[in-house]
């Protein structure tokens, strides 16, 4: 095992930013999210894994509950109100025993697709144990603790600020990196962020795309830089509209632009998807008569950028040239090319390792697809996928009709850490290869679990102390 001297230093700065956030747990958990290559350690035991600096916040928080003189109570609470995390528990059960079972059970009948030995590319070969399923299922059992912790912190205690602190933070510092990112490549400095990436992993940091540099921020490709840039707008964009927050706004315009630049084909199909609910919500304004200036502004933006693109093709037809070519080469001609027709091989091969375990699985982390449901489903199986599946509704219904029963500040935190969420799976859908749906849909599966156990609590006294069932609470 090696230490990396990096990483920990940018641990101890987080702690710091978090304890001046008065929230050095929560705060500092979301914060280091934005930090995707950088490690704190190397475990060559598991094959040169390097797990990132989040899972050391992680480990803080669970042991933080774990060192509680009335922990037990406290699960048993959390486990009495909220059964979600029954399923939750399943899931991970079901996972590390999958992981270690399936492998040895169905060797050499299915062939999959594995990392190199050397962790520079992917391989074809017959199902067998791999470091992959300790790696990934670590990571799968880290996120459900950290779900079960955050509900017994959130639960009884109003901390829905830290979390609004944590996520506002953390999409600052993404934006920011990416800022630094390009800005330095367009000096011809090249990749200055490099002292931060200090994870095992294939980093793809100085790449051209169609004449354009790739953004990569503080993550090691420019994918998963586009994917948390998805992520973060979709809660900054959320969070705007429920609160008018200044500072969202700025930031949602920030990650657009990066977005856009960041030639991210899985940002591109993402953003498509998640423009649609945006304009329903516009269109439904419009023809209700309710349409409010943030709307308005949103409609006029768009009609100011077609006028002055319109306007520059009929002064040089050629002038989007390079961007016509990227986008020919980054989305509608990606499946065409090599890569994507390798990655749809992948897929394949998993729905084929699916039918040859008769509908078991090969276990977490023993293959690789290209997108989160399929990975799901050749990975965990059908049982596996159904308990997903429970968890992912749970996060896709968010408060429902039990929002009236919260304050409006904690309902717009809550609706965008759903949003984040929901962001988060649209982009693992293209470009992930884990079954693993991710820290952040496990922190927003905990914040929208205890705030509804919270506002069952809530409804419950209004309706013994109204007769009529008023809420307690009125949003917007």
């Amino acid at each position: 095992m090696q230490i990396s001297f990096i990483g920990l230093l940018v641990c101890v700065g987080i702690l710091l930013v978090g304890y001046y956030c008065r929230g050095p747990l929560i705060v500092g958990l979301l914060a280091s999210l934005a930090f995707g290559a950088t490690s704190l350690m190397t475990l060559s035991w598991l094959g040169g894994s390097s797990p990132l600096i989040y899972t050391f916040f992680v480990a803080l928080v669970v042991t933080a509950i774990g060192a509680r003189r009335r922990v037990w109570r406290d699960l048993g609470n959390v486990f009495g109100k909220i059964r979600t995390l029954w399923i939750l528990s399943c899931l991970m059960i079901y996972t590390a025993v999958g992981a270690w079972l399936f492998p040895r059970l169905f060797a050499g009948q299915t062939s999959v697709f594995v990392q190199s030995g050397t962790r520079r590319g992917i391989v074809e070969a017959s199902l067998a144990p791999v470091s992959g399923n300790i790696t990934q299922t670590g990571y799968l059992v880290l996120g459900g603790l950290t779900a079960t912790a955050l509900c017994v912190l959130l639960l009884h205690e109003d901390r829905m600020d830290g979390i609004r602190r944590g996520f506002l933070l953390w999409c600052s510092l993404h934006a920011g990196m990416g800022v630094i990112d390009l800005i330095a490549k367009l000096a011809g400095a090249g990749d200055i962020l490099w002292p931060i990436r200090t994870a095992s992993y294939a980093m793809l940091t100085d790449v051209r795309e169609g004449g354009f540099w790739r953004i990569t921020g503080a993550n090691s490709e420019a994918s998963s830089f586009g994917g948390s840039s998805l992520v973060c707008l979709a809660f900054c964009y959320v969070y705007w509209r429920k609160t008018k927050s200044q500072l969202a706004r700025g930031l949602s315009a920030l990650l657009l632009i990066l977005l856009i630049l960041s030639t991210s084909s899985t940002a591109y199909v993402g953003l498509a998807i998640l423009v649609i609910p945006v304009a329903l919500s516009i269109l439904r304004s419009f023809l209700s008569g309710r349409i409010d200036r943030d709307e308005i502004l949103i409609i006029a933006l768009i009609a100011i950028a077609a006028v002055i693109g319109l306007t520059i093709i009929v002064y040089d037809e050629g002038y989007f040239a390079p961007l016509v070519h990227l986008m020919d080469s980054m989305v509608f001609n990606k499946a065409a090319s090599a890569s994507g027709q390798e990655r749809a091989y992948w897929n394949i091969k998993s729905l084929q390792a699916l039918i040859d375990t008769s509908g078991l699985g090969v276990g977490l982390g023993s293959s690789r697809a290209s997108s989160w449901p399929i990975a799901v489903a050749s990975q965990l199986g059908v049982v596996g996928g159904v308990m997903i599946a429970m968890l992912l509704l749970v996060v896709f219904k968010g408060m429902g009709h039990l929002g009236q029963y919260v304050d409006p500040e904690t309902n717009a935190v809550v609706s965008s850490a759903r949003a984040s969420a929901l962001a988060s799976v649209v982009a693992g859908s293209f470009s992930s290869g884990s079954a693993d749906p991710g820290m952040v849909f496990f922190i927003a599966l905990a914040v929208i679990s205890a705030t509804r156990a919270r506002a069952r609590s809530e409804r419950y006294t209004a309706r013994r102390a109204l007769p009529l069932g008023r809420p307690a609470f009125k949003t917007r």
